[in-house]
């Protein structure tokens, strides 16, 4: 079977998280298909370890010129190893650009916990990509790299490869790359990954239930501790602007009424080291139901942060591969509302995954494929689920 070539800007905890699931559900009895925590095991043709990493990109002096399979677990990655080892140690690691990569204020804090950034000149990221061979570049970077992370989305335009932007820089779901991307016939998807039960998937679910059972949200708040480097990254808080946007609009829009921003706060809270990649999500929720009668959810959260990415991240560049396959170009609109906290066009999560498995079924039956490979107007191209998500899509270009 051929395998979903790929290339990683940023060899960080989520990096290492999927490329250590691939290998466990390689090395799982009957290839991992019972051993579950996937939320598809086969996309199209392609199973949860039918990848090959053929290009990685870092700016650490403890991981550029090491193979990939033995960066991933180089300080200051610190999240749980699940899988000791890779079957094939992979590329080697090269250096990126730092641009914005790298956060000053990390300098105060001990080398074991923040990056290193490495005496050495970047490579030409363009030419690697192309020479390697690579279809989906998956992009890894901090929060805040807005200058490094459009670096990369040019150079895989340049090299015509795909993307998947995991981080909350807006690539996209902004309407001029978007439309480089469909003019170019590369799919996308993004923008910041959701998590498979994570803190915003969770508030999105919650604050649907309010609204589907009819009870008024009044206030609500999200706070999350951590101690890996995304959020000693996110100390500096001029880096967070738009992870709070996105965190924030990927709640606001389960809402028929948006929330005073008085009355809505959504972000990361504070970095507390000791928790490594362990991540605590503490929710409150205040509301009025029948009667106007009061009523409150307080919750408290606790997972291994970039596993619980990387059972999302293994779909959404399975999903990019597919629309290769099939000639599908632009950001896909249900995949990156389904997958991604920011996507171009906000749905909600059930008719998200609703319209996956409809285009997943088009692909299976040939008779019903061509309603889900026409493509909608520029800059969003996406099979077309249908006039009134079109309309939501040309609105968000406007």
């Amino acid at each position: 079977m051929s395998k979903i070539k790929i290339a990683i800007a940023g060899l960080g905890n989520c990096a290492s998280s999927l490329l250590q699931g691939m290998e466990y559900y390689r090395q799982s009895p009957d290839n991992g298909t019972d051993s579950g925590g996937l939320m598809h095991y086969s996309i199209g043709p392609y199973r949860p370890f039918d990848f090959e990493l053929v290009a990685a990109f870092d700016i650490d002096r403890r991981k550029v010129g090491r193979p990939a399979g033995e960066a991933i677990f180089a300080p200051p990655n610190n999240t749980r190893v699940f899988c000791t080892q890779l079957h094939d140690p992979g590329p080697k690691v090269q250096m990126g650009p730092v641009l914005d990569g790298f956060p000053p204020h990390m300098l105060d804090y001990p080398e074991h916990r923040r990056f290193v950034p490495a005496d050495a000149q970047p490579v030409d990221v363009t030419a690697v990509l192309r020479d390697s061979g690579a279809r989906i570049l998956v992009n890894y970077l901090p929060v805040g790299s807005q200058k490094a992370t459009e670096f990369y989305a040019q150079a895989a335009l340049d090299a015509g490869v795909a993307l998947v932007n995991c981080i909350p820089v807006f690539i996209v779901s902004h309407p001029a790359w978007a439309q480089h991307f469909g003019q170019k016939g590369l799919p996308c998807v993004g923008d910041d990954i959701k998590a498979q039960i994570g803190a915003t998937i969770v508030h999105r679910t919650l604050a649907r239930l309010f609204e589907d059972r009819g009870v008024k949200l009044d206030a609500t708040y999200q706070l999350n501790t951590d101690g890996n480097t995304d959020f000693l990254n996110m100390l500096d808080r001029s880096r967070l602007s738009s992870k709070k946007t996105s965190k924030t609009e990927a709640v606001q829009s389960q809402l028929a009424e948006r929330l005073d921003d008085d009355h809505i706060h959504i972000g990361p809270s504070d970095y507390v080291a000791w928790q490594n990649d362990n991540k605590v999500c503490f929710l409150r929720m205040e509301g009025r139901g029948f009667a106007s009668i009061p009523l409150q959810i307080e919750l408290r959260l606790s997972v291994e942060d970039s596993p619980n990415s990387a059972g999302v991240g293994i779909d959404a560049i399975r999903m990019c591969q597919l629309a290769l396959d099939h000639g599908i170009s632009g950001p896909l609109l249900p995949a990156s509302a389904y997958y991604m906290k920011h996507p171009p066009v906000q749905m909600k999560d059930v008719e998200a995954a609703a319209e996956i498995e409809r285009f997943l079924t088009g692909l299976a039956d040939p008779h019903r494929l061509h309603p889900y490979t026409e493509p909608a107007a520029p800059p969003i191209v996406w099979p077309a689920p249908g006039p009134a998500l079109r309309e939501k899509a040309a609105e968000k270009a406007v």
